[in-house]
Order: structure tokens, then C-alpha cells, then sequence
């Protein structure tokens, strides 16, 4: 079978590099489905939450807000429970229930991009192997052929390709990761202004009406 000839031929770093590179794979595709998951249209939450406020149906809200995946729900829910409680600092109860949704949205990524960054030196590592089997090769041999240091340069040339091969992707990966992670915080950051904006609007309603 040609891959298992590649990886016998690569040495033992092939394998750690086939290793890391799984590992780089489950976790992009473990992201991948949580955000997915987590997906939701947020103009349409908060227009539905703004629809059931102004009836001041807070458990119905707290409800929309349990059934909704996502951290922007957490935020949202945990905004109208600091103003069912008649916190004045909505804004720091949600960002409270930001400092808990954060770290799950960045979880496993940084391991990520650290892979993409090791995976072309461990190809570099699996290279200078090589090279000194090459160099072995030739001082124990007095008259040397190409044939004494083929297979070693072989290895040292397919630990770089292998490590870049895995690099590449597992780079793209990691960007398109960080660059949903801050989509979704961007999203968050949106739906708690217009949360305590929404509130802001109806105190100065209620004020205007005790005038």
C-alpha cells in the first residue's frame, strides 16, 4: 500500500506527525459542530425577546432564552435575570456570563495553532534525522553510492513535505476558527447593547410616565 510505504519510508517522525495531524483534525471538526450548533440568527432573538419584554413576560423570555443554543442566549438571559432582580449593573451581570462563555467558544483552538506551528518543525526534526543517517552512511563506508544514502535522504525529504502537508490545512483551520470566534463574540457584544439599551428605553418610559 503505497501510505504505509510513505510512512515506513518517512522513519518513526511520520508517525508523530500522522498523530498530530489527527489530533489537529478531531479538534477542527469538534469546533466546527459546536459552532454549528450554537449557529442562530440573533436579529431574530432579539427581536423576539424585545416582542415578549415589552408584554413584560420575563419567564417567557428566560424560556426563549433557555431554548436557544448559543452563548449570545446566555448573555441575553443572564441581562433580563439581573433586571428581574432589579440589578442597576445589567451590563456587568452580562458581562459576567461573558467571562463564562468565552473560554468555551476559544477552548481547544490555541492547541490548534499550536500544531500548526510545530507540524513543519517536526518535518524540520525528521529532516536533520535524516541528514545524519545520510552522514553515518557515508563516513562508515570508505567507497559510498548513492545507494548507501538514498534512503535516509528520502526520509529527510518526506518528514518536510509530511509536516508542511499537515501544516497547511491545519493553519487554515486554525484562522477560520479565530475568525468565527470573533464573529460570535462580535455578535454577543451587539445583542448586550441593545439589551441594556432596550432596558435604558424603558425606564425612560416609565420615567416620562410618573411625570
Amino acid at each position: 500500500m503505497f501510505f504505509m510505504k510513505l510512512m515506513n519510508d518517512g522513519g518513526p517522525m511520520m508517525w508523530v506527525i500522522l498523530f498530530c495531524a489527527a489530533v489537529a483534525f478531531f479538534i477542527f471538526m469538534l469546533k466546527v459542530m459546536q459552532f454549528h450548533r450554537d449557529e442562530i440568527k440573533v436579529r431574530e432573538l432579539l427581536r423576539g425577546l424585545f416582542n415578549v419584554l415589552k408584554r413584560e413576560g420575563i419567564v417567557e423570555a428566560l424560556t426563549l432564552c433557555d431554548n436557544t443554543p448559543g452563548p449570545v442566549a446566555k448573555l441575553l438571559s443572564a441581562g433580563i435575570i439581573a433586571r428581574q432582580r432589579g440589578d442597576e449593573d445589567i451590563r456587568g451581570a452580562i458581562d459576567d456570563a461573558a467571562l463564562e462563555e468565552l473560554p468555551k467558544l476559544e477552548r481547544h483552538i490555541n492547541l490548534l495553532g499550536t500544531l500548526s506551528y510545530i507540524l513543519p518543525l517536526l518535518g524540520l526534526l525528521g529532516t536533520v534525522l535524516g541528514l545524519l543517517e545520510a552522514f553515518e552512511a557515508i563516513k562508515a563506508s570508505e567507497y559510498f553510492s548513492a545507494g548507501d544514502i538514498g534512503e535516509p535522504l528520502a526520509k529527510a525529504l518526506l518528514t518536510t513535505a509530511a509536516g508542511l502537508v499537515a501544516a497547511i490545512p491545519c493553519h487554515i483551520a486554525y484562522n477560520y476558527l479565530v475568525a468565527r470566534v470573533e464573529s460570535i463574540t462580535l455578535d454577543m457584544e451587539k445583542a448586550a447593547l441593545e439589551l441594556c439599551g432596550f432596558f435604558e428605553r424603558g425606564k425612560s418610559e416609565e420615567h416620562e410616565e410618573k411625570k
